[in-house]
């Protein structure tokens, strides 16, 4: 940690003169320019209201920055072929989200792709939703003793919380809430289909997790959420997606040796 810092520090000191030459300087440290932009950039970058206090926060955090990177360059750490790398790679990393940014104000993803997108998605957000209940058991014949246990008026809820191996839905006596039945593992799913409302399976079902005793509580239609629904997730997906495309696009251009 405290090599990165002084990384970042140094990276401050070797910048800051050239930086400071194009824009307005507010106050000098050791003759050192710091630009009015700095200042603006680091309150900014602090998410606190900007006020006047905050502005004198600001001013003593890049004055003691400013001293300490003199202080290292002074030192010399700044020839340290570590504290080299760790400059670059702080380089590497401001210039990347430059990029970022850039590419994202100047590729937006425009309403059409939005609604293609959502036709596209909108059938996985609804159909047939299961309310289910399960206890899991590490053996068949563990199964085949909850299910004797059950033909005999045992609670479901009770003999779940106390012997399923589910810790999670053993603590809501083996519920596994509302879902699709794309969200189980394709055993469970198909067990489901063939389950009547309030029934449970009378053989034990087996998954790579183990055995489930399964019980479907209740089902009910899904329907889908609207375009405005959904609208902020799939612009973040497809604006991630073409991001994620144009940077390999770019690896696949580069020259690696």
């Amino acid at each position: 940690m405290k090599r990165n810092l002084i990384g970042l520090f140094i990276l401050l000191g070797l910048f800051q003169a050239r930086v400071a030459c194009a824009e307005e300087a507010v106050l000098k440290v050791n003759g050192v320019a710091i630009p009015q932009v700095r200042i603006d950039m680091r309150a900014k970058a602090s998410g606190h209201a900007d006020t006047a206090e905050l502005r004198k926060i600001v001013r003593d955090e890049m004055i003691i920055l400013e001293v300490i990177a003199q202080e290292a360059v002074r030192l010399g750490l700044n020839k340290n072929s570590e504290a080299a790398q760790q400059i670059e790679l702080a380089k590497m990393s401001v210039l990347s989200s430059l990029f970022v940014q850039d590419y994202v104000k100047n590729h937006p993803v425009t309403d059409s792709q939005i609604k293609q997108e959502y036709e596209r998605v909108k059938p996985s957000y609804s159909g047939t939703e299961y309310n289910v209940r399960h206890i899991l058991l590490a053996t068949e014949k563990e199964a085949k003793e909850v299910l004797a246990l059950l033909a005999k008026g045992g609670s479901f809820e009770k003999l779940a919380t106390e012997k399923s191996k589910d810790a999670n839905s053993a603590a809501r006596g083996g519920s596994l809430g509302w879902a699709l039945p794309s969200v189980f593992v394709p055993q469970i799913a198909s067990a489901l289909l063939i389950l009547e409302k309030g029934g449970y399976t009378q053989e034990p079902v087996q998954s790579q997790m183990g055995w489930h005793v399964i019980r479907l509580d209740d089902v009910r239609e899904r329907k889908a959420p609207s375009l405005e629904e959904l609208k902020p997730q799939i612009q973040q997906r497809l604006q991630q997606l073409s991001l994620h495309k144009a940077m390999g696009d770019l690896r696949a251009k580069a020259k690696i040796e």
